[in-house]
């Protein structure tokens, strides 16, 4: 899996999943659960991660949607 976006942002994380599952792109959000540990305040970050060999298509969809200041660096 490579991670496209790292966010606290939820509202900013289900548009992305829903893009991602509209175009067939296996995605998942990583990190949800850890809210139990951080007491539901939203401090740390959720990750988007999509599958590796999609990325680049990926990438190009949520820039289109206007996500590309959210994207994480390719090299990351």
């Amino acid at each position: 899996m490579y991670e496209m976006i790292r966010s606290n942002d939820p509202v900013l994380l289900s548009f992305a999943e829903s893009l991602m599952k509209d175009a067939g792109i296996a995605c998942m959000i990583a990190d949800q659960s850890m809210s139990v540990l951080e007491g539901s305040l939203g401090m740390l970050p959720r990750r988007l991660l999509v599958e590796e060999g999609r990325a680049d298509e990926a990438r190009k969809i949520l820039m289109d949607a206007g996500l590309a200041d959210e994207l994480r660096d390719e090299k990351d």
